[in-house]
């Protein structure tokens, strides 16, 4: 089963089990994929967007609940900063199981491998490589400053 129509399945049980914060959040995941859809429609893609491009949007959803429930902590409002945090298990049901800190590092040594990196200046194409293979399974913000060091060493 593909990516949407398990988003899909999941809001039909929601309904069917009343569970309205479930729905809540499956809706919203249904409004950013349809909004990238119709971007991407746009500019000639009648298809909508791939299950990378689904990753992707899932990805940055879990990242913007973060920010906004550690803004909230900040702020003191420790109710919005819950319902924040509540959303994001939802939203990782659909994303793949992230690597440990082992596979980050093999993944970094093979992309590093296959592009023939051997200075600072072939980081992007490093990092292409892991966003094309790994979209949401690892942290590209911690995973950058690794491959920073590794090219560094590697030069």
């Amino acid at each position: 089963m593909d990516l949407r129509e398990r988003i899909k399945a999941a809001t039909k049980q929601a309904m069917k089990d009343k569970d309205s914060e479930r729905l809540s959040t499956l809706r919203l995941i249904t409004a950013a994929v349809k909004d990238r859809d119709i971007a991407a429609r746009a500019e000639g893609n009648d298809d909508g967007v791939e299950d990378a491009e689904l990753l992707s949007i899932l990805a940055k959803m879990v990242k913007q609940r973060r920010e906004s429930a550690r803004t909230y902590e900040e702020g003191g409002r420790l109710d919005l900063a819950e319902a924040e945090l509540a959303e994001i298990p939802i939203i990782e049901e659909f994303l793949p199981k992230p690597l440990n800190d082992e596979e980050v590092s093999q993944a970094v040594d093979a992309a590093v491998r296959e592009v023939g990196a051997s200075s600072i200046r072939d980081m992007g194409r490093v990092m292409g490589v892991l966003k094309t293979r790994y979209q949401g399974r690892m942290d590209f913000g911690a995973v950058g400053p690794m491959v920073k060091d590794r090219l560094a060493a590697a030069g």
